[in-house]
């Protein structure tokens, strides 16, 4: 009897380098003429969210651009980042918090689900908490799976990763 094979469909960011990416960008913030003393902050908190603090909108661009550069030298998608409304601070400041997204959505994973019965593949698909397992006998079929996810990754708004493979 031939064994199951399966992989888990996640979506996950490295922490750690999420970290680095934002120290280089608080290393820039000193050392960069155009955004050199202007008061600007850029702040993780807890893996949960991303706060940009500045004094206007053209350096918060600015400080959003450089951002969006040091996750993907890292490795770092940037469909990570929710952007919230910018938002006056203290000071005459404006400010911007970018929700981390980590994690399928119940209604993002039944999408993923449907779309892999839809298929016509001989695997099953099934939500595990935030994250889809697929099963089938086939290690070809699983791959193709992934090939179909990966082309239509555009449709999930969202870094997608396969892991567990077995």
């Amino acid at each position: 009897m031939a064994k199951d094979c399966s992989f888990d469909i996640v979506s996950e960011f490295d922490k750690q380098e999420l970290v680095n990416a934002v120290d280089q960008v608080k290393r820039d913030l000193n050392s960069r003429f155009d955004l050199k003393n202007s008061n600007s902050t850029i702040e993780l908190e807890a893996d949960k969210s991303i706060t940009i603090t500045t004094n206007d909108d053209m350096k918060l661009r600015n400080i959003y651009d450089i951002l969006q550069t040091k996750l993907v030298k890292r490795g770092i998608s940037i469909k990570i980042l929710d952007a919230q409304p910018i938002e006056n601070a203290l000071g005459g400041n404006v400010r911007q918090v970018y929700n981390l997204k980590k994690g399928l959505s119940q209604e993002l994973a039944k999408k993923i689900v449907a779309d892999i019965k839809n298929s016509k593949l001989k695997v099953q698909a099934s939500i595990q908490g935030e994250q889809v397992r697929v099963t089938g006998k086939s290690k070809d079929d699983l791959q193709e799976v992934i090939q179909m996810l990966r082309k239509n990754e555009e449709q999930y708004d969202i870094p997608l990763q396969f892991t567990n493979y077995r």
